[in-house]
Parts: C-alpha cells; structure tokens; sequence
C-alpha cells in the first residue's frame, strides 16, 4: 500500500507522513515546510514548496492580521494547483482539508487512489456558525471564514472517499451537517512521549496553565473570567502562547490576575507543563486539544471543555475534569477543587502520565491510520 500525504503548514500530518514511512507505506509528502520542520520524514520521501509559505510567514512577523487573512487563501490555492500537477503514485491520497479538491480528483482519475480528506476541527459550516454566535456574545465583530475556504472544502467532504477526524465533537459536527456515518474514520492523534515527559516541581506553586493562541475559540475570556479574580496563596495562572487581536481588552481587564511568558518552543515545553498543577482549556469548539495530551504526558491533570476531544481521551473525574463550554464558574469550581485536595491532585497527576502512556504516541495513530487505509480499500475493492 502506497500513502501520499499533503498538507500545506505543520500540523499533524507531518506526524503522519513520518509514521508511515516507518510503516514503509509513505510514497510522497507534498508540503509547504522547509526542512528544518519536516524531522523524521526522510529527505527523498519530500516533495516541498516552502516559498508558497513566503508571504504568510512575513504576515505572521509583522504579526498583522490584515495580511495574514489577506494571503490566506490565495496561498491555499497556489498550494493546491502545485500539489495536482505533482501529485505521484499512490493507493492511498491524504491530505489536510482546505487545500486537497484538485489533488483528489487528479489521484483518482490517474490511479484510482482512495481520496482522505483530513479534518482536524470541527465540520467547517458548523465552527463558522458557533464562531459567529460566540463573537456576537462578546459584541466582537466577526469576519467569518473565507466563503471560497468554505466551498472547497464542503467539495471535499462530497467528493472524497473518506473524512478523518479527530474526535467525537467533530464526528458529531459532521453528523449533524447531514454527512454520512460511513464516510467518516475517528483518528484521534498521538503525543511524542520522548519529547514529553515529567520533570521536577521546582516550587510550591499551585500553577494553572494554559498553553495555546489565546483566542475567542480557544475560550480566553471565560478561563480569565473564572481564575483571574482568584486571590489565593501560592496560586498562578499561567498563560503561553500567541495573542490574537480580538483578545487584548480582556487581557488588560484582567491584568495583575496572571502570567504571560509568551510563545515557547515545542521542544522546551514539557518544562511549563512539569512546573503546572493543573492544565485548563476552555475551547468552544476544536477537533483535538493536543496540547492536552502533551501536559498530561507531563503527568498534569487537564481541565477542559466537552468540545475539545477531552472526553476521547481521558474520563471525567479520574485524569481530570470535562465541563461545559462558556462555564467560568465550573472551571473555577474544579480548579478551587484541586487546589485544596492536594492529595486527589497528585492522583489525578499519576492517572494523566498512566493513561496518556497506555493510549501509545504517534506509533499508535500511525498504525490506526494504515489499518482503516486497508479496511476501506478493501471494502471498495470487494
């Protein structure tokens, strides 16, 4: 079985993409990243365009929002017509929706390849409509996606064999926008266990982090609003990661009610997550926290909303807490728990680092993946 894997920036198909060429399944992984972003995947495997990324890069630098969206989508596009002339031999095409339309049709048309279409959020009608409703609950104007990001990839959920998800929450995202239960494979991602891992507390702190771009998606003013007011004794709330626009008036709403260190390097996160007592994500609405996984591969209790693959990856009560979206009160409620049960903090600790360990890494996803590859092919072949 041959696998082509495509995705424009980093994500988690370069994960997938090094998985299965340890499977010895990967023929080409067609990106936009240089190589200094591509580890494991081996150099001959990789078929790059880092110069369609130029422009996005420079928005990113200027940290201009304007421009980001501006580039967006003719990036996507300029990707996607460079990824269909050079799309190669395979079984099986698997690329990042948003970008795959023309890619798909050329594989099936050349050889009859079974066509993924890899969503990592939720359907994308539905987090459009639950962006617009939370934007307007906090009097924010809202752009909306891109209609043309849209049309391509409500195309790709018709014409493609398959849509991989995440998470229950996108399943049920999918279901609800009326597509079919069979079209869709549940792949919930890995974390690097060698990359993520515990090490020593070097203070007394009761530490509530969160690490991620702070924005109206991610739930920063609903995590400010439960644990920012909160005056308690060696108690910190944390916070890493990128600033969208829209959230700087709750920042300074909140300001002398937490830490901000800023964005961090992947490789020296798993020192943030140790010095935590407690990981918290208020999301509204993504396909996957991964960043759940990587605090508690750091043996971190998570705190976290329904909506962000939580329940999929660990049990409410046991490795930490699931609440609702837009719920300060419960967020605050569990964290104050934790705070004054230090001994049900350190089992809940120890139950994150077993459970995320007996899940496996991205061995796990890797192989998942190949088996539900071989599965479908099978049934269209039968």
């Amino acid at each position: 079985m041959i696998v082509n894997v495509s995705g424009l920036t980093t994500f988690h198909v370069v994960d997938l993409a090094r998985e299965m060429a340890r499977l010895s399944c990967l023929g080409k992984f067609y990106t936009g990243l240089p190589s200094s972003m591509t580890h494991g995947v081996p150099n001959d495997k990789v078929c790059r365009q880092p110069l369609l990324l130029a422009g996005l890069y420079l928005a990113r630098r200027l940290r201009s929002t304007w421009l980001h969206r501006t580039l967006d989508r003719p990036t996507a596009d300029l990707f996607s017509r460079w990824l269909a002339a050079h799309v190669g031999q395979c079984d099986v095409f698997h690329c990042l929706s948003g970008v795959g339309l023309r890619a798909h049709r050329m594989a099936r048309q050349r050889y009859g390849a079974l066509t993924v279409c890899d969503r990592g959020s939720p359907h994308i009608g539905y987090q459009d409509d639950l962006l617009r409703d939370e934007y307007a609950r906090w009097g924010l104007p809202y752009a909306g996606t891109d209609p043309r990001a849209i049309e391509a990839e409500l195309s790709e959920y018709e014409e493609c064999d398959l849509i991989t998800i995440p998470s229950t929450f996108s399943w049920n995202s999918f279901v609800e926008r009326g597509v079919p239960v069979a079209k869709l494979a549940k792949l919930p991602y890995g974390v690097d266990l060698s990359q993520f891992h515990p090490i020593e507390k070097r203070d007394r702190v009761f530490r509530a982090l969160f690490v991620g771009q702070m924005s109206i998606i991610k739930g920063l003013p609903y995590l400010l609003e439960a644990l920012a007011t909160l005056r308690l004794p060696d108690f910190e709330l944390c916070l890493i990661g990128s600033l969208s626009p829209e959230v700087h008036p709750f920042l300074e709403k909140y300001a002398g009610g937490y830490t901000y260190l800023g964005p961090k390097p992947r490789a020296e996160l798993y020192r943030y997550y140790s010095q935590a007592s407690v990981f918290v994500m208020a999301s509204i609405g993504e396909g996957f926290g991964l960043v759940q996984a990587q605090a508690m591969a750091c043996g971190v209790p998570v705190i976290a909303t329904v909506n962000t693959g939580a329940p999929d990856l660990f049990a409410d009560g046991v490795e930490g807490f699931i609440v609702p979206i837009r719920d300060a009160e419960a967020i605050r409620e569990k964290v104050l728990y934790l705070y004054e049960n230090p001994n049900i903090q350190l089992q809940m600790s120890q139950a994150a680092l077993r459970q995320v360990q007996s899940i496996g890494g991205w061995n796990t996803y890797g192989e998942s993946a190949a088996r539900t590859y071989a599965q479908v092919l099978l049934k269209h072949a039968g």
